[in-house]
């Protein structure tokens, strides 16, 4: 029978790939890899750019894509054969990287391309790939070459297991609670609470460390001593303070080397750090530009973040007789001081967001604003829940997109873009093969046989996905590797989801993307003007909290030993910025999976730099919408050419400018905030 990871007639047969496909698969496109790289860096072979795409680029894409195929499924229906294969194929994919990346034959040929026969687009490229080389080690030589291969392939390794650890952990966790344990908290959750307790043949309530059964009983459960409970073993996670068996999970002795191969990365390379490795890359110019940027920021919202605190205290102390707050109070003071002052509470709310009607929403939106249709289509996919939909103009299709909603066992946590493949004016057969994106987020399932009802945050989270997804999508730059998120700084990746984020506080949108669970009414407006003026509640509180996540980050691969333990740096910038600082047992770092799996190293304060960005694009519209508050389909025309449709194809600050006018200011943000 056919491997299905071997077929790139188009879409991938997620559905047919299964475990032993795997291995054969993988290992035949590395050797096609490896035969395709040995025919480039012939001396025969023309330094010409179609010529090394055509010979090398349609073989490793393959290999990009097939590999793409078998993450996800890692990531969204992990087994524990999926996962053996996977680990298995993980080391032979990332050596085979490394030395492509570092290959010095390789790197001559692009040095020998010549420019000026290039367009501005593969110009583009060739600048990356340029730079991307030397980070890579091509310019490293013997032992030292070695060495950084090794510990590329000893990175993806500790990455891969930090992850699982962390999915582990989360998931080893439940608690059988009782309905009177359970007194507030709302009865959506307590039905699927039930339900998985009924599952698993037990009576009671399950409750489990996944966001959408922990974060309601943290919320609004009366009961202290189940959010301690809960807090504690959600604080714990992946650590040496987990209770019992769990302590086998402990990602601390993971963290230690991750930061000590990443230091040794950095100066075989010729930096300082990892923190300057990792800014080569983006648009800050160094980490101390960063750390200043961060220091400014957290100047300008501690004040109102010690404001917040000073408010729920005052309101524990008056109205719930806790005259000491702890960790495990801080979410559920919040929710009653908010629902006292606004007199709403996330519940209500929630009541109106039935997910199918605001996916409808932000199609509409999406829809209006950048011109294009959005249709539902069909493809194989991973799980029943999964959907799949086209985006077209004028009938001619631009991108596809799966649609992942729920959390399930299995499922890595948390939300996030990928991409299937990307744009590409195919050098093989010279057609434009069109992009291709996964959404994927962690919503609660419905309940009683009703729709999924989304919490406003949730909306917020889809609408930012979203905007991932439409930057991948959007694009009409026809290199693939600076066509849509590919080639964007990594501190700019964030601006269009960010962006797409505002629209969920703008009643034109909410009123057609909202409908009562039970009655089908829109949100009504008294109820969005409470949303509305409770907006910035707690701003100062949640923005210092990023900070202190993105300065962690980066004086932890700028300044730190990674000899020394860690975790007193994460104390120190507590210190220093934070406002509530969580008890001596909290564990955070060893669940960061952003920095220690994802992506994010000395990068985390990416998504605070690109709100700067995203706030004052927004700005753009609310300046030229109209006195209804429609957004300008002009405006809306102007973003879409110079952020989404150009991709990675020039520096995002010429992308940026070309859209405002200007470079980015700091005031919008602090504004959209109620930080001004």
């Amino acid at each position: 029978m056919a491997n299905p990871l071997l077929d790139f007639t188009d879409l991938p047969l997620f559905d047919q790939v299964r475990p032993e496909h795997i291995a054969p698969a993988v290992d035949q496109l590395l050797a096609e890899s490896e035969a395709a790289l040995e025919a480039t860096v012939a001396p025969e072979l023309p330094a010409d750019w179609d010529t090394l795409a055509r010979t090398l680029d349609v073989v490793t894409e393959r290999l990009g894509r097939a590999w793409g195929v078998v993450g996800h499924l890692n990531a969204v229906a992990d087994t524990p054969e999926l996962r053996a294969a996977y680990n298995a194929e993980l080391p032979k994919v990332t050596e085979f990287w490394t030395r492509l990346g570092s290959d010095e034959r390789l790197y001559a040929k692009y040095k020998a391309l010549n420019p000026a026969a290039l367009n501005n687009e593969q110009r583009q490229a060739l600048k990356n790939a340029l730079r991307n080389f030397v980070l890579g080690g091509a310019e490293l030589q013997g032992t030292a070459k070695e060495r950084y291969a090794e510990i590329q392939e000893r990175m993806a390794a500790l990455n891969q297991k930090f992850s699982e650890n962390a999915l582990d952990a989360t998931d080893a966790y439940s608690y059988y609670a009782t309905e009177p344990d359970l007194d507030g908290v709302p009865a959506d959750v307590k039905t699927a609470a039930r339900t998985a307790a009924e599952a698993d043949g037990k009576s009671g309530y399950k409750l489990t460390l996944k966001l959408p059964s922990y974060l309601p009983v943290m919320q609004f459960a009366n009961n202290r001593a189940l959010r301690e409970r809960l807090y504690r073993a959600y604080a714990t996670r992946a650590s040496d303070q987990a209770e019992g068996d769990s302590i086998k999970f402990d990602n601390a002795p993971l963290i230690r080397e991750i930061l000590a191969l990443r230091r040794e990365e950095a100066q075989l390379l010729g930096y300082a750090n990892f923190g300057e490795v990792s800014v080569a890359a983006k648009m800050a110019d160094s980490p101390k530009q960063v750390v200043d940027f961060l220091r400014e920021l957290a100047a300008k919202a501690k004040p109102y973040a010690e404001r917040d605190v000073a408010d729920l205290r005052a309101f524990a102390k008056d109205n719930l007789q806790l005259t000491d707050p702890q960790s495990w109070d801080w979410p559920y003071i919040g929710e009653k001081l908010k629902e006292a002052r606004y007199a709403f509470s996330e519940q209500e709310v929630k009541q109106y967001f039935q997910a199918p009607k605001v996916l409808q929403g932000l199609f509409k939106i999406v829809e209006t604003l950048f011109e294009v249709a959005i249709r539902r289509d069909s493809a194989p996919v991973w799980h029943p829940t999964v959907e799949f939909y086209r985006i077209e103009r004028d009938g001619k299709l631009l991108g596809q997109f799966y649609l992942d909603p729920g959390a399930r066992a299995g499922k890595r946590g948390g939300a996030w873009m990928d991409d299937v493949r990307a744009r590409w004016l195919r050098p093989d057969n010279g057609k434009l093969q069109t992009p291709v994106a996964q959404l994927v987020c962690n919503f609660a399932e419905g309940v009683d046989g009703k729709p999924p009802l989304l919490t406003h945050d949730d909306a917020t989270t889809l609408f930012h996905e979203f905007g991932h997804g439409l930057h991948h999508m959007l694009t009409q730059v026809s290199e693939h590797d600076v066509s849509g998120i590919s080639g964007v700084e990594w501190d700019a990746v964030e601006l269009p989801s960010q962006f797409m984020e505002n629209f969920c506080w703008e009643w034109d949108v909410l009123k057609h993307m909202t409908a009562h669970a039970d009655t089908g009414e829109p949100l009504p407006r008294a109820l969005f003007d409470k949303m509305i003026a409770a907006k910035n509640y707690q701003a100062g509180m949640q923005t210092v909290r990023q900070i202190e996540f993105s300065l962690f980050d980066m004086l932890l691969h700028t300044e730190h030993d990674p000899a020394q333990d860690f975790q007193p740096v994460l104390d120190a910038v507590r210190n220093e910025v934070a406002v509530t600082v969580p008890p001596p047992f909290a564990r955070t770092a060893q669940t960061f999976s952003h920095i220690f799996a994802g992506g994010y190293a000395a990068g985390y304060y990416s998504y605070k730099w690109a709100e700067v960005l995203s706030a004052d694009a927004y700005a753009a519209f609310e300046e030229t919408a109209a006195p209804d508050g429609t957004p300008s389909v002009e405006t809306g025309r102007k973003y879409r050419r110079e952020i989404l449709e150009a991709g990675g194809s020039r520096p995002a600050m010429e992308s940026f400018k070309a859209f405002r006018g200007r470079e980015p200011s700091l005031e919008a943000l602090l504004r959209h905030q109620g930080m001004a």
